[in-house]
């Protein structure tokens, strides 16, 4: 079994069948997915695909590129935290390349998400682009005043990301662009990082993996990711398969087997 840790089942990509996409994915070995929360104005949404299908589970939060057109409170998160398909918080965190939100205010959310988090015993999902030392000086800063668990999603960035996060007890998910041909710096990172700490996704509908790059993404194509993964560490598909999926239930333990 395989899990799509991060997807956007919301996006208009998907409007016109959802459950198809669902049925592939199955087909494909993938059995449950997430699907991410970018927006709280977006929430009942992404609530309502996961209520219709038991596959699937959802977050809440707002993406560092609507930090300056959307506030939440820690209580607002907590809140929708309470419904029972709802298992983690975010995404969340700073995105530095396209800066679409002041830096100030994506740090003030993410430091809000991660408050829910501390509440909750939700595992905070964050985005981090070209963003690395804050990103670190952030979580550091904040594990200081009370634990939490948290995910760094669709890593694409730095060893010195993904080793600090792991050593403060984060997880790491592989997405689609490990498979990319000039990703050889990424390829390299992920080579030494401990499978007992990576998770798989497919950032769908973005960033397809290699052989459907440049089409729409979708959970089907985790298997392509993980395979991909298999062969860089040398271990069996299995293996990575079961770690994998073991790791998504052993982070967001509110999710079910």
């Amino acid at each position: 079994m395989l899990v799509d840790s991060h997807c956007h089942l919301n996006f208009p990509q998907f409007s016109e069948d959802v459950g198809a996409v669902i049925a592939r994915a199955k087909e494909n070995g993938v059995s449950i997915m997430q699907t991410i929360c970018t927006k709280m104005s977006e929430f009942p949404e992404v609530l309502a695909i996961a209520e219709k299908y038991p596959e699937i589970w959802a977050s809440v939060g707002i993406h560092p590129h609507e930090a300056d057109k959307e506030n939440v409170t820690v209580d607002e998160l907590v809140q929708a935290s309470l419904h029972s398909k709802v298992i983690g918080i975010g995404e969340t965190g700073l995105d530095y390349f396209y800066e679409h939100s002041a830096r100030e205010a994506q740090q003030e959310r993410f430091r809000t998400h991660i408050a829910a988090a501390r509440k909750t015993g939700l595992p905070v999902i964050v985005h981090s682009r070209d963003a690395d030392e804050d990103t670190i000086e952030i979580l550091r800063d904040e594990m200081e005043k009370g634990s939490f668990k948290f995910l760094i999603h669709c890593f694409s960035s730095s060893l010195y990301l993904a080793e600090e996060s792991i050593k403060i007890g984060g997880y790491i998910s592989i997405s689609g662009i490990i498979t990319f041909k000039k990703s050889t710096a990424l390829q390299e990172a992920v080579s030494q990082l401990p499978l007992s700490r990576l998770l798989v996704e497919t950032d769908a509908p973005y960033l397809a993996p290699t052989p459907h790059r440049g089409k729409t993404n979708e959970p089907a194509y985790t298997k392509f990711t993980a395979t991909y993964l298999a062969d860089l560490l040398g271990i069996e598909f299995d293996i990575v398969a079961r770690t994998t999926t073991e790791n998504f239930f052993t982070l967001f333990d509110k999710a079910k087997k």
